[in-house]
């Protein structure tokens, strides 16, 4: 580990996180969830709030895709996404739905640098993210596409849009 200059658990705890928090709305998959877990370890994200019906780490197969990052990553449920986005938005943080809106912004227009504490909320796999959470929300963002699907897998897409968000600030490192 030390090779590689990876963190421990207790270091990767200590670290000063990026200000994104991550809101997953009832998300159906053990393994997206897990996967998003992940990724949000590799991004030093600050939390994910797991919303309605989503599974939490206590899920036993959520270890095969989190790969021990439910052991760094903070987290926080909610019994539904509305209560999330309205407390994190009380706390200062501009909520963001990753959807595909007529108003929303493209991916490669987004400047996080704009704004100083950011949640993105990532939708269930079939319906995406509920209306009713959208209309909550300060505004949408898309990942544009250029084939014949228009939609990426949740974890995927949380992939592309957390790279997009901590991009400045890896930029501010160098």
């Amino acid at each position: 580990m030390a090779e590689l200059g990876r963190k421990s658990v207790e270091e990767f705890k200590q670290a000063t996180k990026n200000p994104i928090i991550i809101v997953v709305d009832n998300i159906r998959s053990v393994y997206n969830v897990g996967s998003i877990f992940r990724t949000a370890d590799a991004f030093l994200i600050e939390a994910i709030c797991i919303c309605g019906y989503s599974p939490t780490p206590e899920h036993k197969q959520m270890a095969k895709t989190a790969l021990g990052a439910t052991e760094t990553v903070s987290w926080i449920q909610y019994n539904n996404t509305i209560d999330a986005v309205q407390e994190l938005k009380q706390n200062g943080y501009e909520v963001f739905a990753i959807e595909q809106t007529e108003e929303s912004i493209s991916l490669e227009k987004f400047n996080a640098a704009n704004y100083q504490k950011i949640a993105v909320v990532f939708g269930n796999e079939v319906e995406g993210v509920q209306q009713e959470v959208i209309e909550s929300c300060n505004g949408c963002i898309e990942i544009p596409q250029l084939g014949m699907k228009h939609s990426l897998n949740v974890a995927t897409a949380a992939g592309v849009i957390l790279w997009k968000l901590v991009e400045h600030s890896l930029q501010k490192a160098q």
